[in-house]
């Protein structure tokens, strides 16, 4: 007879941690998925909150269908500074007037590096030889994103890249970033949390590195925004940029948000000049004029519609403190090594995620041969986190939504299609 005393102790411990947890009554504020048993991907997708159908009701009958256009002067016009206020005052640790909701997180991207590397290029645009400041540099494991984005603005602004090599499981270091950084470079773009193995870089001491340098410093903050703190202001980060639909919760294709320093703004000149970043929008004269404060980092209409669902959320984080949400996120995902140490590692599976918690996200990363199938047996069961390929499963814990039990549980449900054999 298997032993199956492992798990029991598993799932008390998870219990008694969830009895204790201080934020376990925001659990039950969040919509519920009939047949789904564990939610493991909310590193990706986060869950929609309760009230999220009522507010957008409320918007079509009101907002939109009442007020109609007068809504754009009430209320609309300033909703990404706004909301952008908001997002830096509650995970980013930003000053007002240096965020703005907009866009993709592709698109910002692209606006801020392209900008950085013209700032670098001067005025005339035209790279300064052999000794100007001509290099991008970049992790070569980065989000595929971040790496077309940057292989393509290279190739139109005729700059050079320079990859980084990091361990795969520990990330990018102080030490590999020094090691490429130079009076040649003009940006260093990477992610704040691996989006593979969740390992969490150094933001102070690699701004600091690259500063050193001369150079600009941009992170991602797509797997970090709402689960890991940070003082962008206070490590003197340059610019960032993130997404919102994964602990911010917004809903599928809700739009990023950028972080551009007081400082750089009005300096660094964004590509795509639309109405929406010039200083008089209605204006509709000649020639373009931008804006200037951060909302010149604007292009057109803002998606208003797609902004609401994570007012909610930001109000979730703001009442439970992101050092609050941080503490659960290690709780989770400690549990979830320990569960992996008993009942995985026996089956050959690795760990591809930092072992200490201060030093990786909100999500581990599993790995074995056969995972593309046990996800595909997982989803099937009600057991949802996804594969990232050639054969690691995330386990994503986005801490507001996400039990110890319901951890376990998956975890548990990973030893089980492991043990059933896969075909």
């Amino acid at each position: 007879m298997t032993d199956r005393s492992a798990d029991t102790a598993l799932l008390d411990a998870a219990r008694a941690l969830d009895a204790s947890d201080p934020l376990a009554a925001h659990l039950d504020a969040f919509v519920e998925a009939p047949g789904v048993t564990a939610y493991l991907d909310g590193n990706s997708l986060g869950r929609p909150l309760r009230d999220v159908p009522e507010k957008l009701a409320a918007f079509v009958r009101e907002d939109w269908g009442t007020r109609l256009i007068r809504s754009w002067d009430e209320q609309w016009m300033a909703l990404p500074m706004e909301l952008g206020d908001r997002i830096g005052a509650v995970a980013l640790g930003a000053g007002a007037g240096q965020t703005v909701v907009s866009d993709s997180t592709s698109v910002l991207i692209y606006k801020l590096m392209r900008g950085a590397l013209r700032q670098a290029q001067g005025p005339t645009g035209a790279a300064q030889g052999p000794t100007g400041r001509t290099e991008l540099v970049i992790e070569e494991g980065n989000f595929p994103t971040d790496r077309f984005l940057a292989e393509g603005v290279a190739a139109e602004m005729g700059a050079t890249l320079r990859w980084i090599t990091p361990d795969p499981v520990h990330g990018v270091t102080i030490d590999d970033v020094a090691a490429v950084v130079s009076e040649r470079t003009a940006l260093v773009s990477l992610s704040h949390v691996d989006y593979r193995s969740g390992a969490l870089a150094d933001m102070p001491g690699i701004t600091a590195v690259v500063h050193e340098a001369g150079a600009l410093m941009m992170w991602d903050l797509c797997h970090s925004a709402g689960v890991v703190p940070m003082q962008l202001d206070d490590w003197g980060v340059d610019m960032a940029v993130g997404c919102t639909y994964k602990y911010l919760n917004g809903g599928p294709g809700s739009p990023a948000f950028a972080y551009l320093r007081h400082d750089l703004q009005g300096v660094l000149r964004q590509p795509i000049q639309g109405w929406w970043s010039a200083a008089d929008i209605f204006a509709m004269g000649p020639e373009y004029v931008p804006a200037d404060g951060i909302r010149q980092l604007l292009s057109g209409t803002p998606p208003v519609t797609s902004m609401l669902a994570m007012q909610g959320m930001i109000d979730l984080i703001e009442q439970s403190g992101i050092d609050g949400v941080r503490a659960k996120s290690e709780s989770l995902t400690a549990l979830a090594v320990r569960a992996y140490d008993e009942l995985l590692a026996p089956l050959d599976v690795r760990l591809l995620s930092p072992r200490d918690p201060a030093l990786r996200g909100g999500h581990i990363t599993i790995g074995h041969p056969d995972f593309r199938e046990v996800t595909r047996r997982l989803w099937a069961d009600g057991v949802i986190p996804d594969f990232r390929f050639p054969d690691g499963i995330r386990l994503g814990l986005s801490p507001l939504s996400t039990s110890h039990a319901e951890t376990v549980a998956g975890v548990l449900a990973v030893r089980d299609a492991l043990e059933s054999g896969v075909s």
